[in-house]
This record gives structure tokens, C-alpha cells and sequence, in this order.
């Protein structure tokens, strides 16, 4: 099992300890990076990933480490601390650079057969919208199972946690872990899943920008096939 994580803050606090461990029990090949360390761009808007092609991105050299690792993982973290009820400014910046990826667009096959997971923690509250702000994004690139995983640590540092909490976490990332060992190469698309791709399929038959027209009649999808059923 091939692991992706991508950390949302370039420190290692309550988040980065609870996305280590969910990875440490699932037992596979973790690949990690942290933001904005690893990358730290903002998305100009110069419209080129829609319009023509995502390697016209100003960024996609930079960004082909972190592109090919999610590519090849089955599992994808995405973890965040809380910044004002929302995922971090850094983790924001990077899943804009994927917006061609969307549905809507040129989703990749392979996210088809992925699982993702987002983690997010604070000291209060935030934690629903923070991770959907991630779900969202895994969403819309196919991926077909999603897990939330939102804590109130009550703490500014991972040290300074309660046993209570900890024990909590454990339990939980125990539970995680084997859910997503349960249906590791087994994953299938949902009715959500399955709707919202006939929907958009419907929106490319009656017309939408031509590098997003080619990318779905080279891949028959205006046809029979689906990227669920393709590797």
C-alpha cells in the first residue's frame, strides 16, 4: 500500500502526529511533504490548466513531485490544523494548482480507485469545515471513498495533549486504519460519485472547452467507458 501525505503546515504538531500514526497502522510506503516548504505557490489565474494544458502551469515543474506521488499512492492524507475555521492558506494554495483535475475537466482514472482520508485538528472548534474544504477537492478528482477525521486537541501542541485525548486518537486511528485495510483494491464509486460524473458528462456533450473535449472523447467517456473501470 503506497501512502500519500500531504501536510498542510511545515511544523510537526497534533495534525502531523495523527496523520503519522493512522499511516504507521495502515503499514505501507509513506511519501510526505509539507507546505509550505515543499511548495509554497500561489495559483496566478492565468487560466492555461483549463484552457490548454496543466504543464503551461508556471509552477508544474516545481509541482511534479508532489503530482506524481499523489498519482501513484492508494491512499491519500491530507491533514490541516484549523486557521480561522479553514484549512491553512498553504494547503489552499496547493489544491488550487489542481483545479483542472476536477470532474468537471480532466480528472485522472486512477483517482477512481483511491482512498482519501483528511485530518484536521485545533484547539477549539473548525474542524468540519476545515476538512471539507480538503474533501472537497478529493471529491471532485473521483476519488470514491473519503474519511473525516476532525479532533479539539484543547491544546497548542501535541505534548501538552490530555491522556484522555490521546487515548481517543488512538482508538480512532485504530478503527481508520482498519477500514481502510478492509477495502484496500476493492473501492468503488458511489450513486454520488456515479451522478455527478453522468452530470458532467452531460455538460461535455453539449459543449465545453476543447482540451477538456479531447482529454474525455480520447478516453471514451462521452461513450460506454469510465474511469472506474479503467487503470
Amino acid at each position: 500500500m503506497k501512502i500519500t501525505i500531504l501536510h498542510g503546515q511545515s511544523h510537526k504538531g497534533s495534525t502531523y502526529q495523527i496523520a503519522h500514526q493512522l499511516a504507521e497502522k495502515l503499514k505501507g510506503d509513506v511519501t510526505e511533504f509539507f507546505l509550505p516548504r515543499d511548495f509554497g505557490e500561489f495559483c496566478l489565474g492565468c487560466t492555461q490548466c483549463f484552457a490548454r494544458s496543466e504543464t503551461l502551469c508556471p509552477h508544474y515543474e516545481k509541482l511534479q513531485p508532489i503530482t506524481q506521488a499523489i498519482d501513484q499512492a492508494d491512499v491519500l492524507i491530507l491533514a490541516s490544523p484549523v486557521y480561522v475555521y479553514h484549512a491553512t492558506g498553504a494547503m489552499k494554495a496547493l489544491l488550487d494548482h489542481y483545479g483542472y483535475r476536477w470532474m468537471v475537466h480532466r480528472p485522472l482514472a486512477a483517482m477512481f480507485h483511491k482512498q482519501g482520508v483528511c485530518i484536521s485538528t485545533a484547539a477549539g472548534a473548525g474542524m468540519k469545515t476545515t476538512n471539507r474544504d480538503m474533501a472537497d477537492s478529493l471529491f471532485f478528482w473521483g476519488v470514491p471513498q473519503i474519511y473525516r477525521y476532525g479532533v479539539a486537541v484543547r491544546e497548542t501542541s501535541y505534548e501538552g495533549v490530555s491522556d484522555k485525548i490521546k487515548a481517543k486518537i488512538h482508538r480512532k486511528t485504530t478503527k481508520l486504519a482498519q477500514k481502510i485495510k478492509q477495502k484496500y483494491g476493492r473501492v468503488k464509486p458511489g450513486i454520488k460519485t456515479r451522478g455527478f460524473f453522468a452530470l458532467v458528462r452531460m455538460l461535455h456533450k453539449i459543449g465545453w472547452n476543447e482540451a477538456d473535449i479531447i482529454y474525455w472523447k480520447e478516453r471514451g467517456w462521452e461513450d460506454k467507458a469510465r474511469p472506474w473501470k479503467q487503470i
